[in-house]
């Protein structure tokens, strides 16, 4: 089970995210090459746009505010016609690929709760020419779309900074439609670390939240009312902590 936290803690952290990706979206504006854990890890490969192999064309405020942890465009498998939704989805670029695979007759979603990031995010889009993308204000723990409005979420390292990710989880089953599925990307520790080590080792990852556990994520998603979920791990990104590509489907 996920350790409980206090509102407050839930508002410190919430806040602590907001003003750290505030500070990123700006210096990604102002032309900065920009990072959110260990410099090391986005020059080996695990993060950003690094793990894009069809970033090519996207405009270069995208392309230096990706600061996710894999490709979860790719591991959606999206299709034409289909609608979208990216949670937290910063400079847009997991968004503006969405919108490549859906076409003109899909729509691709972004929600993000900080406006500095929204506004990188429009401007991106603006330069790309992208029509079937929106850009919404919101938190992930509380989506501002109707209820089965969407086909498929999609979200980059985001879900692990979320002081509650019990509520991510009940609003992603709640905005699918039946059949939806799940295609997301995140930041996992080993079951056998203590909550403690969770926090210390995700930080340093750029987890604030902490990274949750496999056992707890796969928890989360079944409570939720999620079926035909899989983990799996593709690289690590610290000690006891790893990225992983996570599927799951709304029955």
């Amino acid at each position: 089970m996920e350790p409980a936290r206090q509102p407050a803690d839930r508002d410190q952290v919430r806040e602590a995210v907001r003003s750290r990706y505030g500070g990123l979206a700006r210096a990604a504006q102002a032309g900065e090459s920009v990072t959110d854990c260990d410099p090391g890890a986005f020059a080996a490969g695990g993060f950003g746009v690094f793990g894009y192999p069809d970033a090519s064309g996207l405009p270069g405020g995208a392309v230096r505010a990706s600061l996710g942890c894999g490709n979860p465009v790719a591991v959606a498998d999206l299709h034409p016609g289909e609608t979208v939704l990216d949670l937290g989805s910063g400079g847009g670029i997991d968004v503006l690929l969405s919108a490549r695979r859906v076409g003109p007759a899909g729509k691709a979603y972004g929600l993000d709760m900080t406006s500095e990031m929204l506004d990188l995010a429009r401007a991106n889009a603006r330069e790309a020419g992208a029509q079937n993308v929106e850009f919404l204000r919101g938190q992930i723990e509380a989506v501002p779309l109707p209820d089965a409005s969407v086909d498929v979420i999609i979200s980059n390292c985001v879900i692990n900074l979320s002081p509650d990710r019990p509520a991510v989880f009940a609003e992603c089953f709640r905005v699918l439609r039946p059949g939806g599925r799940l295609g997301i990307s995140d930041i996992l520790a080993d079951d056998d670390l203590t909550a403690a080590q969770q926090i210390q080792r995700g930080g340093q990852v750029g987890c604030i939240a902490g990274a949750p556990s496999f056992a707890e994520y796969r928890d989360g998603l079944t409570r939720a009312g999620f079926t035909s979920i899989t983990i799996t791990a593709t690289h690590q990104v610290g000690d006891g902590v790893h990225a992983a590509v996570i599927r799951a489907a709304r029955p």
